[in-house]
């Protein structure tokens, strides 16, 4: 029965591996060494965040995950949730180009959620990933850009140094 389930849902299975895959090759590759505590600190953030926030939209019937890889364990998307998304915002703010003028901070700070928005309107359309049922794209990106900002405060609170030793980097 389980692998029935699992063929029926190949492509979901497909992209939720690869996403677990796609993140591990990111921190590797563009964590540097020396910035690994600062990574883990802004990924565990981020993972309370997103479970507090993750669970109330579920359990208010907001957003349903009808195809995910734990299904007994909750009903939110341990991928997403407790991995994919603590993972971009530990490269967001390992990454984040602190030596710059306002308006290249907006950007950086526009690209992460504009780009996590628009792959899961793609997930909602043509996968059984994600389903909207009261909720939209404007309340994704919109929690996601508040759960990117107050990651990074959090970030810079706990490491106040990082702010005037921060790399220059505009890639989004």
């Amino acid at each position: 029965m389980l692998w029935q389930t699992k063929t029926k849902h190949k492509k979901e299975y497909t992209i939720l591996i690869s996403s677990w895959l796609i993140g591990i090759v990111l921190l590797i590759t563009y964590i540097p060494r020396n910035k690994v505590k600062q990574s883990m600190v802004g990924f565990l953030f981020h993972q309370v965040l997103t479970w507090l926030f993750g669970l109330l939209v579920v359990e208010k019937g907001l957003i349903k995950y009808p195809v995910r890889l734990f299904k007994k364990a909750h009903k939110t998307s341990f991928t997403f949730e407790y991995f994919v998304f603590p993972a971009l915002s530990a490269l967001f703010n390992v990454r984040f180009p602190e030596k710059v003028n306002w308006f290249y901070k907006a950007v950086y700070y526009f690209c992460y959620p504009t780009i996590i928005t628009l792959l899961e309107v793609y997930a909602e359309k043509r996968t059984k990933l994600i389903e909207y049922i009261k909720w939209n794209s404007i309340y994704s990106f919109i929690t996601m850009f508040l759960s990117f900002y107050v990651s990074r405060r959090f970030y810079l609170w706990f490491f106040p140094q990082e702010e005037s030793d921060a790399d220059v980097d505009l890639k989004c």
